[in-house]
């Protein structure tokens, strides 16, 4: 019999970017492909992908994808996947339309294989038996993964809670657990985001009151952001806001998109004459108005900081507006979110976010909820995926209090290979399972930690840049260096400073040799202006120094 390995690729150390390899002798299926934020040190970064490094040369052996659900840290990386690995990509019919939408955006949907799957189904993947089954998270079709190999059945719960009065009126499937159950579980893969919350996560249904609540309130506009993805709370707001005689406009490309192909599928209800145009809404009453923005993260780019720094070009934000922050704060976005929310009340609105009031509920399983699904499975093994070290310790730890004794338990971060001998879970090497930062059309290397650090350099000290006129031959400065400062030192304070490092730029030159060639000389002054801007300042600005020669 061949060997069963699990290899995390994303998502174990860390909240976003999930991926999962599962390998049987040859043959590997990969479970979702998501992104990450970026970290407020991480400049000019657009998102992270999966390091999927471990793949590239086995891949001719990656038969699939299988996706749990459409939100972007499970979906986000696919475009990128798939230019590298062409396989078909299973999902269902919601999660199908987002995957649709990002596709398209990025130009590859006529040569991706999307192929249905439904909860409930049985897909024969090589020798990987695929049985979807539905669980509750925070946007409908979201599914857990039974995936049956030679070696025994794996559990993969995805983001998962047990919610009783969900919005789509689907409660989690406690037969099929139970079906697993009675075949014997070998290791259970599962959630744990909220494994530091006690009780049991709200229902989606306190979202909904809450909503109520603000606009039944409110004699202005509202403005309520939330991730464009999230199609349960969409509908979850315009009920409410046809509720009160308000209009409905969307903000941001992407949220248009996802809410056209929500409609088409049937997967929102909004009656005709409920959504209009953003131009549309200014002739409207304010009272009348419900304007769904994305940016409740506090992206750079997205709607919601456009409008806190005045920069969106059709929509402004007004004294007397009411904007609502529908979402749970990723961890490492706390700065950019807080900066967006004091600007909006700067700009005169009223901010209503988590935890002044309800109007985000977590889509993940809290302490109760894990145990719960632990004690209908009873795995043989178990590995906590989904979540900050933290978070996979105190599941472990949960796992261990119902009887799950600690040597079938492993917690692991990205790229430890997790393999079986007999029943038994085994922690072996590891293979890469980093960050792969996405800057615009650059991928990877491209953007690789060095770039991150002489960003975070500019950042912090700026730059100067000299360039001088430099004969070889004679070893001599022609003219007067010129240096260019930026970020350093305020153009005030910086005659004193550049004519003092013209000088230094002068002694250099004046002790080389003649025949010294133009790039050690351009080495020389460039360690001598780093010394005297450290002596002169103690800063250390990056120094880029350019010898023309003829």
């Amino acid at each position: 019999m061949s060997e069963l390995r699990i290899i995390p690729l994303g998502g174990l150390g860390e909240v976003g970017k999930n991926m999962m390899a599962v390998e049987y002798g040859r043959d590997i299926l990969v479970v979702d492909a998501g992104l990450m934020f970026p970290e407020s040190d991480m400049f000019g970064v657009d998102y992270i992908i999966p390091d999927y490094g471990y793949l590239r040369d086995k891949r001719d052996r990656v038969l699939a994808v299988v996706i749990t659900h459409g939100h972007e840290d499970h979906i986000g990386a696919l475009p990128h996947f798939l230019q590298e690995f062409p396989v078909p990509v299973y999902a269902t019919r919601l999660t199908l339309g987002l995957i649709e939408v990002k596709l398209r955006q990025a130009h590859l949907l006529q040569s991706a294989d999307l192929r249905l799957m439904n909860p409930g189904d049985l897909l024969e993947i090589g020798p990987f038996r695929v049985e979807p089954f539905h669980v509750c998270h925070s946007i409908p079709d979201t599914v857990g993964l039974g995936i049956t190999t030679p070696a025994g059945l794996i559990v993969h719960s995805g983001d998962f809670k047990f919610d009783h009065t969900p919005v789509d009126g689907q409660p989690t499937d406690f037969a099929k657990l139970a079906e697993f159950a009675g075949r014997g579980v070998l290791v259970l893969l599962s959630d744990s985001t909220n494994s530091t919350e006690p009780g049991t996560t709200p229902s989606e249904q306190v979202v909904t009151e809450a909503l109520d609540d603000i606009m039944r309130r409110a004699t202005g506009r509202v403005i309520l952001a939330t991730f464009a993805s999230l199609i349960s709370r969409i509908q979850q707001a315009v009920d409410v806001a046809l509720r009160y005689g308000r209009k409905v406009a969307i903000a941001g490309a992407t949220m248009a998109d996802n809410v056209k192909m929500a409609l088409r599928l049937g997967y929102l209800r909004i009656p005709e004459g409920t959504l209009v145009s953003l131009g549309e809404m200014e002739n409207l009453p304010p009272s009348r108005c419900l304007i769904l923005a994305t940016g409740a993260q506090g992206e750079p780019t997205a709607v919601l900081t456009r409008l806190a720094l005045g920069q969106h070009p059709s929509l402004r934000v007004r004294p007397g507006d009411t904007v609502v922050l529908s979402s749970h704060t990723i961890p490492g976005n706390e700065e950019l979110i807080h900066r967006v929310i004091n600007r909006l009340f700067q700009k005169g609105a009223d901010v209503v976010y988590h935890p002044l009031a309800p109007v985000h509920v977590s889509g993940h399983a809290s302490q109760e909820e894990q145990k719960l699904l632990l004690n209908i499975l009873r795995p043989r093994n178990f590995v906590p995926i989904h979540g900050e070290l933290r978070h996979l310790k105190q599941h472990a730890k949960l796992a261990m209090g119902l009887g799950i004794p600690a040597e079938r338990i492993a917690v692991v971060e990205n790229g430890y290979v997790l393999s079986f001998r007999g029943d038994q879970i085994q922690v072996g090497e590891r293979v890469p399972g980093g960050y792969v930062f996405v800057d615009g059309t650059w991928v990877g290397d491209a953007v690789g930690p060095a770039v991150i650090r002489d960003r975070e350099t500019l950042a912090m000290a700026g730059v100067c840049v000299a360039a001088f006129h430099y004969d070889p031959r004679r070893g001599t400065l022609i003219g007067s260096p010129r240096l260019t400062m930026r970020g350093f030192v305020a153009s005030h304070a910086a005659e004193e400073i550049l004519a003092e490092a013209q000088d230094v730029v002068r002694r250099v030159v004046r002790d080389v040799r003649p025949g010294t060639p133009a790039a050690t000389v351009e080495h020389q002054v460039q360690s001598a202006l780093a010394e005297f801007f450290y002596q002169r300042t103690k800063n250390r600005p990056e120094v880029i120094v350019i010898a023309v020669t003829d």
